[in-house]
């Protein structure tokens, strides 16, 4: 695998759907070796997990990496906090948006790039009820526009 390629593991489509992405990051994650073993498994999953900024910097809570079949006894705890790595600038900028405009961060994709793990967090605002409903209709839509032009060219 080349040194920047990337190979996408997981997207959180929970998200994408509850969620109205405004920007971007891209942050490295502090593992165990067990952990990173049954990350490349895909043994994981982040649907309700989202991040929390502390003193100390980003942790992202809730994500759920199952333990390694071939571990010892000296295997990870599936359900731990995990830190975060991001520069201290974006931290700062991260933390003033939250705070003033109440969004929220919240991981949406999960890939390896090269031989590190990454985590994309996405700065996001809740979308409303209405929202979500408009999104479910162009979705209808879109595939039934995909059907009507599939059944067309035959």
């Amino acid at each position: 695998m080349a040194k920047d390629q990337i190979k996408i593991l997981q997207t959180n489509k929970k998200a994408y759907f509850n969620y109205e992405m405004v920007e971007d990051f891209e942050c490295g994650i502090a593992l165990q070796g067990t952990e990173v073993k049954s990350i490349r498994m895909s043994r994981f999953s982040f649907g309700d997990s989202y991040v929390k900024i502390t003193a100390k910097g980003l942790v992202l809570v809730a994500m759920h990496i199952s333990q390694y079949a071939h571990g010892s006894i000296n295997n990870h705890e599936p359900e731990r906090d995990r830190r975060l790595l991001v520069h201290r600038q974006e931290i700062k900028r991260m933390k003033r948006k939250v705070d003033e405009k109440g969004m929220t961060l919240v991981p949406t994709q999960v890939y390896l790039k090269g031989n590190l793990v990454k985590v994309r967090i996405s700065l996001c605002r809740g979308k409303q009820e209405h929202d979500k409903r408009n999104t479910i209709k162009d979705r209808d839509m879109k595939r039934d526009l995909r059907r009507e032009l599939k059944n067309f060219n035959r």
